[in-house]
């Protein structure tokens, strides 16, 4: 088994690294030749260099690893995917929700406020990933702040030291405690989807979307495939690097740095290595209003 993921991960992990470190490059000869003259233009072709890279891992995910994603949505929404600014508010399932928002996670949202082209930020507000040991921290603290209990979802962190600027968003609550309980309820309405899901493997056939899996991704990985090979190639031909003990034993260490390096990445973004979620201490008046509402919901 260990022969058989080194063999996956040392062709994936030279290939990530080698066009890692060509993009960053690029990033930083842009950053301080075109960033200067104008934000907009270096800002375009930073989103364009940087999805070169960001596209591996969606092959991995769609034509590697060969998971199908479906998509339920209404026809609307669909259509105006990529297509609007949007805050995405998701809840955290597995070890790759990450994926979505890495790259914007990085940034803040004042300095994406004049960013040229459409973009969705991703917002995770359970603030953790979703593990049956926190969900059973969530379960308590809801049962002990009077909240409903969930079975699929987290409680969402609504409490946080983030400086914000509220731009025309008339549908949302005006005040603090109403925009939490708006989260909250959004989970409440996730939990209950989900359990739907779980019973009946599906969130309705008629919002299933069509999307099929994206070429750009193999096509970038195949190119960067080609582009490695060949230099690697010309390396060894300006080099003869193997063709000593001495050559073959720093080839050998490097794949053995990248293996290493590659397994510490997937390492760290698993489930049990993400922050624990915290039982806050249950308040008098949650106590009594829970009880109360239990008196409520029996007497009905």
């Amino acid at each position: 088994m260990a022969i058989a993921a080194a063999a996956v991960i040392v062709p994936l992990g030279v290939l990530f690294f080698i066009s890692g470190l060509v993009i960053n490059l690029i990033q930083a000869t842009c950053f301080v030749l075109v960033r200067p003259i104008s934000k907009s233009t270096y800002r375009r072709i930073n989103r364009i260099v940087a999805e070169l890279l960001w596209l591996e891992l969606v092959w991995i995910v769609d034509w590697w690893a060969g998971v199908k994603i479906k998509v339920y949505a209404d026809p609307e929404t669909f259509n105006l995917m990529g297509k609007e600014h949007a805050l995405v508010i998701a809840n955290h399932r597995s070890d790759i929700d990450w994926l979505v928002g890495w790259i914007l996670a990085q940034s803040g949202l004042q300095r994406l406020s004049d960013y040229p082209l459409p973009f969705w930020l991703a917002l995770f507000v359970e603030g953790t990933r979703f593990t049956q040991a926190k969900l059973l921290a969530a379960q308590e603290y809801a049962a002990s702040a009077g909240l409903p209990v969930p079975r699929n979802v987290l409680i969402p962190r609504t409490k946080v030291h983030v400086h914000l600027k509220r731009h025309e968003m008339k549908d949302l609550p005006e005040n603090d405690d109403a925009i939490a309980q708006w989260c909250r309820d959004i989970f409440v309405a996730k939990d209950k989807l989900l359990d739907k899901h779980i019973a009946d493997d599906t969130f309705g056939e008629e919002k299933l979307q069509d999307i099929g899996r994206p070429i750009k991704s193999l096509v970038v990985v195949a190119s960067w495939a080609c582009i490695l090979i060949l230099g690697t190639i010309k390396l060894l031909q300006a080099t003869a690097l193997l063709s000593s003990w001495k050559g073959v034993a720093i080839s050998a260490a490097l794949m053995a740095i990248i293996t290493v390096l590659m397994q510490f990445l997937i390492n760290f973004s698993k489930s049990e290595r993400s922050t624990a979620a915290k039982v806050a201490p249950a308040k008098e008046n949650n106590v009594n209003q829970a009880r109360g509402n239990g008196q409520e919901d029996k007497t009905h």
